[in-house]
């Protein structure tokens, strides 16, 4: 069984403060050109994305240089819904190569002013830990890890851990086994919408 941990992509999806908005306008016409297509505009950190190490660090490698298998792993839920601590990430028994997914609730408030600038910081003691453990990626159901100056964000991703926001419906995994899919389009760049999903075992 597969879940969609994924919000949709409309002109109605909420980006963040600052960010490019969503546009998708028609370029062809099915009874005039015999078939549709559509003009997508979007920034890279739009909806359910990925961060890659160069959208914080000035040497840092974009996602098309990762492989798929990146993208895929075991997943570990952590509930973050009373604040993040590093005694629940210990109790995940998270291991190399896994996909951290931390349930906040933030997610429920999705098209809500609040969601952006309200959401919880992942400290940087349970960044570390994920780094020390050599997970794969990391994931949040909020806008960011952080807020400004983003040290979480440079600690994650200068330890190669990939990070995965705005995910949705992640309190359907509590108590689960599963594996998750979070492969993005093979961009150039600093990140990249994503599908990700979660196959329950």
């Amino acid at each position: 069984m597969f879940l969609d941990l994924s919000v949709p992509v409309t002109e109605r999806t909420p980006v963040y403060p600052g960010d490019p908005q969503i546009r998708i306008e028609p370029a062809a016409d099915l009874t005039v050109h015999g078939y549709r297509c559509h003009r997508v505009s979007m920034g890279t950190h739009a909806g359910t994305h990925v961060d890659a190490p160069s959208h914080m660090l000035a040497d840092g490698a974009g996602l098309d240089r990762y492989p798929v298998e990146r993208f895929v792993g075991r997943g570990r839920h952590v509930d973050a819904r009373g604040g993040f601590t590093l005694d629940a990430v210990r109790r995940a028994g998270i291991a190399a190569g896994d996909i951290v997914l931390f349930h906040t609730g933030m997610g429920d408030r999705y098209h809500e002013p609040s969601y952006f600038t309200d959401h919880p910081v992942l400290p940087l003691d349970i960044a570390e830990y994920l780094v020390e453990r050599r997970v794969s990626m990391v994931g949040v159901d909020m806008c960011s890890v952080d807020h400004e100056p983003f040290e979480t964000h440079r600690t994650l991703l200068a330890g190669d851990v990939l990070i995965i926001e705005n995910l949705t419906g992640l309190d359907r995994l509590a108590g689960r086994e599963f594996r998750v899919y979070a492969l993005p389009l093979r961009l150039e760049a600093d990140g990249a919408p994503v599908r990700a999903v979660a196959e329950l075992h």
